[in-house]
């Protein structure tokens, strides 16, 4: 009753290379082991949540064996999409560069990082084994909004830059009005006139 698919499974064990698992998890030539998978209504895989007389799954958790008897746990409740749909995210991931959907819940998990790209999974209602409508995450920096954000940043630098040469040209008309108040120049006919002035006033005396 479940359906699931990831174009892409990648881990990386602390500060090691970044293993790319898809060939050997998701390769035709190596089908996907599911005899010990469950499915049953009384089975709490998963969790359901009931809203405004809507039905959801969410995903439990993703879990890590390895070493033959370690575990790392991830929870994964934020994976989550109404039971009529499907779940879809570009990025299902313990970074938090991609939000950080697989959370650790256990200390060795802290040591791994787990990404799955493309991821799809549907929990129930599949007909014909194809997905239904798909549910997709809603993560904060989707390329989208990153885009919306440097747009703005652009913008306000302009806006920013309009208006600080706005307040300097004001400035300079502000200095050249004020050198306009202050300085008169002398005209060259005003040391003639004085002469005269000055001759007429001798002939007086």
């Amino acid at each position: 009753c479940v359906l699931f698919q990831a174009r892409k499974l990648s881990l990386r064990y602390e500060k090691q290379k970044q293993l790319d698992l898809t060939e050997r998890t998701f390769s035709p030539q190596k089908p996907v082991d599911t005899s010990q998978s469950v499915c049953s209504r009384d089975k709490s895989t998963y969790v359901h949540l009931s809203s405004s007389g809507q039905w959801w799954f969410s995903v439990d958790s993703v879990s890590l064996r390895y070493n033959t008897s370690e575990e790392a746990v991830f929870n994964a409740s934020d994976v989550y999409a109404p039971a009529s749909s499907s779940y879809h995210c570009l990025h299902v991931s313990s970074l938090q560069r991609y939000s950080a959907l697989l959370l650790p819940s256990s200390e060795p998990a802290r040591r791994w990082t787990v990404t799955f790209t493309n991821f799809q999974i549907q929990a129930f209602n599949v007909t014909a084994g194809k997905f239904s409508p798909a549910s997709v995450c809603a993560t904060f920096m989707t390329p989208a909004i990153l885009m919306g954000l440097v747009t703005s940043l652009i913008l306000l630098l302009v806006l920013a830059y309009a208006l600080h040469m706005v307040v300097h040209l004001k400035h300079i008309e502000h200095e050249d009005e004020h050198k306009a108040d202050v300085y008169y120049p002398q005209s060259p006919q005003q040391p003639e006139h004085c002469c005269v002035e000055n001759g007429a006033e001798k002939n007086v005396l």
